[in-house]
């Protein structure tokens, strides 16, 4: 199985609960830095920061992720979340909620390869393609 697992610069509980909301998934996992054991405590100010969260989307996928430093983030680049869905207009939703806030890369339409695809980069830097593909794709 593979899972994505994001990086976020202190905005992971708020990604994650933005996504279970548009993307129907149920948080497995919040842990924050605060609850590192005491032999490992969270670097001062990060307390509140989250250490690693799970995520479980209705299709049985796994999205992962946790808040890093500012000196160790980088901006996500050379790769995108592939979210498919059965449906168009349910693909056009989710589409549309993800790239609130965010940039269009290329709206959702139908291709000649899908039902609907569409590009987008969301509020918190996470690129994504959504995808419902044709039969036979």
């Amino acid at each position: 199985m593979l899972n994505a697992y994001l990086f976020y610069q202190d905005t992971c509980e708020a990604a994650f609960n933005f996504y279970a909301r548009t993307l129907g998934g149920k948080i497995d996992a919040m842990m924050r830095s605060s609850d590192a054991p005491p032999d490992t405590p969270a670097a001062p100010g990060r307390e509140k920061t989250i250490m690693h969260a799970r995520m479980s989307l209705p299709d049985g996928s796994v999205l992962m992720a946790s808040d890093v430093p500012p000196e160790h983030f980088s901006k996500p680049q050379g790769f995108s979340i592939s979210f498919t869905v059965k449906d168009p207009a349910d693909g056009e939703r989710k589409f549309n909620a993800l790239a609130d806030g965010g940039t269009v890369t290329m709206p959702f339409s139908k291709t000649f390869w899908a039902k609907g695809f569409g590009m987008c980069v969301d509020k918190f830097g996470i690129p994504w393609m959504v995808n419902c593909p044709a039969e036979g794709m």
